[in-house]
Formats: C-alpha cells, sequence, structure tokens
C-alpha cells in the first residue's frame, strides 16, 4: 500500500471516529443542535401539539443560552403506544413523554433509557387518575358497577387500563362483574364515550377529566387513584453532556404560561424506583381477567 493510499485511509477512519464522538454532544465546533421529541396519541394531535409547542420553545431557548448554540426541537407524535415506545427505545427520538407503563415496557425492551425529569402539577412525583360515570348515572361508588357497561383507554396505558383495572378488581370488580368492556384507544375518547350513554363508566386521565368537565360534559367521579407522573425520557445515545445540560435546564425552568398549557408547574426528578407499584400492576394484570373475558367486540361510536 502506497503512503498516499495509507493516508488516505487513516483520514477517512479518523473523520468517522469523530463523526461518532459528535452525534448528540454539543461543541463550540457545532453551530446549531437539532432534537426530536417524542409524543404518543393519548388525546387529539391537534391537543398535544398546542400542550407542548409551549414548553419545548421554552427549553430551546434556554438550552441554547446554556449550551452557547442554537437547539431546534422538533415533535414527532407517533400513533400508537407502541410506536410511540419503539420510537424511543430505536433512537427515532432524542427524548420523549411517556406513561409509566410505556416507560416500563421501554426499558424492558432497553435498559440504557434514562429518565430526564418527571412533569408535575405540584412538586409531587403523582397525579390522579379517574373513575367516571354520567353525572345522572345513578352509579355512586365502585361496588355499583357490577353489570355495567365500562370504557378503559388503551391496552398499554398505566390508567386507562393497568391501574384502573387493578383498583377495580381491588375493589371487588373483575371482568367477570362487568356486562361488557372495551379500549377506546384515548382518554378523550372515553370521556366521550360516557357522557354519550355509550358506556356506564369509563377511566381516564384526571387532566382530561377536568379538561372535559369544563367543556360541559355531564361527567361525575366517583373515585381517583394515584399515578406515578410522566417521565421524560432520553434515549440511549444521548451523550452523557447533553443529558446533564437538558436535565439542569428542566429542573431550572421558569415559564409558568408554558408550562400551565401542559397542565403542569414544573419538572422534578424521578428514578426507576418510582415505578414499582405499576410494575407490580401490570404483573398481576392478569387476575382482572382470572374469568372469562367479556370484551365487547363491537365497535364503538366514542365520538
Amino acid at each position: 500500500m502506497s503512503r498516499k493510499t495509507s493516508n488516505f485511509f487513516r483520514n477517512t477512519c479518523w473523520s468517522f471516529m469523530l463523526a461518532l464522538l459528535t452525534v448528540n454532544s454539543p461543541s463550540s465546533a457545532q453551530q446549531e443542535l437539532h432534537l426530536v421529541f417524542g409524543l404518543y396519541t393519548t388525546d387529539k394531535p391537534t391537543v398535544l401539539v398546542k400542550a407542548f409547542r409551549p414548553i419545548l420553545t421554552a427549553i430551546e431557548t434556554d438550552l441554547s443560552k446554556s449550551l452557547g448554540i442554537s437547539v431546534t426541537i422538533q415533535t414527532h407524535i407517533s400513533p400508537t403506544y407502541e410506536s410511540g415506545v419503539a420510537a424511543l427505545v430505536n433512537g427515532d427520538v432524542d427524548f420523549a413523554r411517556v406513561g409509566p407503563a410505556s416507560y416500563i415496557s421501554a426499558t424492558e425492551q432497553n435498559p440504557l433509557l434514562r429518565i430526564l425529569a418527571l412533569d408535575s402539577k405540584d412538586a409531587a412525583q403523582t397525579t390522579k387518575g379517574v373513575i367516571c360515570v354520567h353525572e345522572d348515572n345513578e352509579i355512586k361508588t365502585i361496588a355499583d358497577l357490577k353489570g355495567s357497561r365500562f370504557a378503559f383507554g388503551n391496552k398499554e396505558s398505566t390508567i386507562g387500563r393497568y391501574l384502573s383495572q387493578a383498583y377495580l378488581l381491588k375493589h371487588g370488580i373483575s371482568a367477570q362483574e362487568l356486562d361488557h368492556f372495551d379500549y377506546l384507544v384515548r382518554h378523550d375518547r372515553v370521556g366521550h364515550a360516557v357522557a354519550n350513554g355509550n358506556f356506564d363508566a369509563g377511566a381516564l386521565k384526571e387532566g382530561t377529566f377536568d379538561k372535559l368537565r369544563k367543556n360541559g360534559l355531564p361527567l361525575r367521579a366517583i373515585a381517583r387513584f394515584d399515578n406515578v407522573n410522566k417521565p421524560w425520557i432520553a434515549n440511549a445515545r444521548m451523550n452523557d453532556d447533553l443529558f446533564t445540560a437538558l436535565r439542569r435546564v428542566m429542573f431550572a425552568l421558569s415559564a409558568p404560561e408554558a408550562f400551565k398549557a401542559m397542565g403542569r408547574k414544573q419538572f422534578v426528578a424521578g428514578s426507576d424506583s418510582d415505578f414499582r407499584e405499576i410494575r407490580e400492576a401490570i404483573a398481576s394484570n392478569g387476575n382482572f381477567f382470572r374469568k372469562k373475558n367479556s370484551v365487547s367486540t363491537t365497535a364503538t361510536n366514542a365520538q
């Protein structure tokens, strides 16, 4: 091999190594950093964009100042929980906001994912799920749900499935005690289905319940249960320096109007141990179906 050819290969390999080292790693040599933030459709995509664009813009601004470069954050909304988890696991998004059950699923597939923060309404690490009925319904307690038609959310939802089914079972209601049930994919669809009388009761997150009530839907809560706030997760390839910088910016963020848009007030620290009870609910979920599965196979007009 000639000296010229040898130098060519040495320089090419060195350039390739430099490219690998600078993936998701801001430096003075870079003029801008493009990040992709992931969500999946817990609500209508238009609702999600309206809720999250202000906080992402605030993060862009403060992260740009912190790193001394221009930072832009693009939003990617996956159509399903499963595809949203896959986007995070596969590194198609740089960081994402997912539900606790989706976080557990994602870390089982890729243990190198890391929690940046939890978003919070009141500096606490928990939020609420709601079991609701039509405000004119005679159902008053969980025990009254025997023989009822029940609407769950997504089959992979923490509140919409795992925690609500665990709560029902704890209070003596299994799949066998319901007349039938179905999964309506999104929290807002559950609220509309109950308000329209398509189902007697349903499970959804408290934020969506409050919003639907504010918009005039005739809903009444008969129970509330705790859930860990949603984690914001960095993909496994995110450089340590960027992870630390992004985390620092999120914890220090002063953007009340942006937080208000997504129904939160701040970011708080979170760890994998916060999700222990949810892991237990997922692991024991089969107990809810201990008798014949009574899932309705008929299509439901949820809106």
